[in-house]
């Protein structure tokens, strides 16, 4: 078997057999096939696609590229929640801690800034001293004294989907239903985690930009789960436009303890009650939703979650003095406001152009390895729906570069569209596949 006969039948739109596709995963994971043949494989699933059960064979090699946990002694029930990636979605930050606040163990693998959306380890390491390279062991260890752990992908967990998740993000290979869904789930069941609700983004800061295409992506998620005994819900959530109102590292870090302190926006604080909500009802804690959210709030006001999230950043090696005090976190040479051009209604923002924006500032990644500036970010005043006046704050600018600052005042007014009409802003929540 050799990898460039499995390059090119993928290439021909034929469907690979279980044993091909764990032959090429294997061996790119172990560095016999290197990153030129797997970037062409990459781009030929893309092109032609895999069927349900490649996905499926795809996602069990990537699980068998390195260990799988069994934390059943830790404790019965590991709950879990991954985005399929948006803009201004800094949810782990605020969930993780809310849920484990509630009893319920949070063991997550994540990871970094993909494309023009933002990565969660990216946010974290905004604070100095949180190790987001924690090894098997130290995984294991913290779940079972804190009751929470959210760690990138080490050498043991999943290791050919790193390599994978780094390489699709400079070659163009994002936006493929089986690679997102094979690289999600084979962290998820590698993790250790048995409750997993998936928030599935919808829109045009969204891989998906149909709900078409984001429940065909649920739905495949969910079965891929429930096949290896998993139990899986998925939530359609909105992304026309960002969550929240903060983009980028630190900006979004700040937001999320904004949030954890009792204040935040109110999209971002409903959509994480939504999602903590629908991990608590997969783990059998409740079966009310609506006394779910009830005892969710309770502990976001109370500050319990804030706590939480305390032991977890001190746990990791964070400097917990950046939680109780946000405004030590790192900030840009340069913030400036951009006016409305006209009055009238935000029709739509484009989310999409708003995560690349914050990308080009040095907010993300535009080649595999590169560093990313924490400070840089984009903070909305101006959301669809609301009225403004001309000459009035839509954003503000967080830059460390002049030209970058210039460059990022022209594309994010082309961000905006106007109505003269009221407009209402759209649902935050599409739909639960359960």
């Amino acid at each position: 078997m050799r990898a460039v006969d499995i390059i090119a039948r993928k290439r021909d739109g034929l469907t690979l057999s279980a044993e091909e596709i764990d032959f090429f995963v294997q061996g790119f994971s172990q560095g016999t096939v290197p990153d030129y043949q797997a970037a062409a494989w990459l781009m030929a699933v893309v092109l032609r696609g895999m069927d349900r059960q490649e996905t499926i064979d795809l996602t069990m090699a990537i699980v068998r590229s390195g260990e799988q946990l069994d934390l059943h002694e830790v404790a019965p029930c590991i709950a879990d929640k991954h985005s399929t990636g948006g803009v201004g979605d800094k949810t782990t930050l605020v969930v993780a801690p809310l849920v484990a606040a509630a009893g319920i163990h949070v063991g997550k693998i994540s990871g970094r800034g993909l494309g023009f959306t933002g990565g969660t380890l990216d946010k974290l390491e905004s604070i100095p001293g949180f190790r987001a390279d924690l090894t098997v062991d130290e995984f294991r260890a913290q779940l079972e004294s804190a009751g929470i752990v959210v760690s990138g992908q080490s050498a043991d967990l999943a290791p050919a989907d790193g390599k994978f998740y780094a390489l699709r993000d400079v070659t163009a290979t994002v936006s493929s239903r089986p690679l997102i869904a094979s690289s999600i789930m084979s962290k998820k069941i590698a993790a250790g985690a048995n409750c997993i609700v998936l928030d599935v983004k919808v829109g045009h800061g969204a891989f998906m930009e149909t709900t078409e295409n984001a429940l065909e992506l649920a739905r495949l998620m969910v079965d891929i789960g429930r096949g290896v005994g998993r139990r899986v819900r998925a939530v359609i959530s909105d992304m026309s436009q960002p969550l929240g109102n903060a983009v980028g590292n630190a900006v979004e870090l700040r937001e999320a303890l904004d949030t954890l302190h009792g204040g935040g926006p109110a999209d971002f604080r409903q959509h994480c009650l939504t999602i903590a909500s629908q991990m608590l009802v997969q783990t059998n804690l409740y079966e009310d939703e609506d006394e779910t959210v009830q005892h969710l709030t309770f502990l976001l006001d109370s500050q319990r979650a804030l706590q939480k999230l305390r032991q977890w950043i001190e746990a990791q090696g964070g400097d917990i003095s950046y939680v109780d005090d946000p405004d030590l976190l790192p900030t840009a040479r340069f913030i400036r406001e951009l006016p409305a051009s006209r009055s009238g209604y935000v029709a739509d923002l484009n989310a999409r152009e708003v995560g690349l924006t914050s990308m080009l500032l040095g907010g993300g990644r535009t080649k595999k390895g590169d560093p990313v500036e924490h400070a840089v970010g984009i903070v909305l005043q101006a959301k669809i729906g609301d009225r403004v006046e001309q000459g009035q704050p839509l954003l503000t600018i967080h830059a460390d570069d002049e030209a970058k600052l210039s460059g990022a005042r022209q594309r994010l007014l082309s961000a905006y569209e106007w109505s003269d009409e009221p407009v209402s802003p759209p649902p935050l929540i599409h739909q639960v596949v359960s």
